[in-house]
């Protein structure tokens, strides 16, 4: 049975990038399913990247192909991989540390291979665009049965790019948290998880001091509990801490983007 294609990238929705890889994939493999899973990934933010993929991975088909692309070295040093995890998904994309976080969460990674067989390979293949040459027709040969030894050699796991996503830094009164992800809405989430806000018992107002400005927020379960405008520190769908602002952009009103640094600190 083949399995379903579950495609990540930072292509974005105006070029033709995604697009053109959906179109090899029904090429190869015209009776796979490919679900979009989202093209619009933060440009070049291999970090965002890996968090996304963690966070929806429960959500994905059991089975699925998971097709990942944020590559900002394309054409460089990096490999092109493919990963089976202990939960019987595969997983398809750079070996920059963007697969990872997901692949652990699926019970870590059985077996992976580097995609050396040119043979599966577009040509000519482009120096720049190994998501439609490289990935796209190996995840859809994939999908649609061949054998994960088929596509390289074999990769030994601990040589496998791994990218950290740091732990919140606690204090006294609070926490030093890193914006890790901003999504359309303008909702900024941190590296912070509910019991760190528990632990660091930042449960009620709180002070956020960032560029050197500083602002109040409640501490809240839903946008409905807040006035308008105000800011707000919630827990995310994902069981995430985001910062965020009752019906507006809390990335524009404190001046946020991803990488930011944001000092939690209790009142009273």
């Amino acid at each position: 049975m083949d399995r379903p294609i579950c495609f990540f990238s930072d292509y974005g929705y105006t070029d033709d990038f995604a697009g053109v890889c959906r179109a090899v994939i029904a090429r190869l493999a015209p009776d796979v399913r490919v679900i979009d899973v989202t093209h619009g990934l933060p440009e070049r933010d291999v970090l965002a990247g890996a968090v996304v993929l963690r966070n929806t991975l429960p959500y994905m088909p059991d089975k699925a192909v998971i097709l990942a692309v944020v590559d900002p070295g394309v054409g460089g040093p990096r490999r092109p991989v493919a990963l089976r995890s202990h939960g019987d998904r595969l997983f398809v994309g750079p070996d920059n540390g963007l697969l990872m976080h997901a692949v652990d969460l699926d019970g870590g990674a059985d077996v992976a291979h580097e995609l050396s067989n040119q043979e599966l390979w577009l040509t000519p293949l482009s120096a720049t665009f190994h998501g439609r040459d490289i990935f796209a027709p190996v995840a859809a040969r994939l999908a649609s049965g061949l054998s994960l030894e088929s596509v390289g050699a074999a990769v030994a796991g601990d040589q496998l790019d791994r990218i950290d996503l740091p732990d919140p830094m606690r204090h006294r009164d609070g926490l030093t948290a890193i914006a890790v992800l901003v999504d359309r809405f303008g909702n900024v989430a941190l590296n912070v998880r509910a019991r760190d806000l528990e632990k660091a018992r930042l449960t009620q107002t709180v002070e956020l001091i960032t560029g050197g400005e500083r602002y109040h927020a409640r501490v809240a379960r839903t946008f409905a509990s807040v006035r308008v405008s105000d800011i707000v520190v919630l827990i995310d769908s994902y069981g995430q801490a985001s910062v965020a602002v009752s019906n507006g952009s809390a990335a524009e009103v404190l001046g946020l983007d991803a990488g930011a640094e944001i000092r939690l600190r209790r009142l009273g």
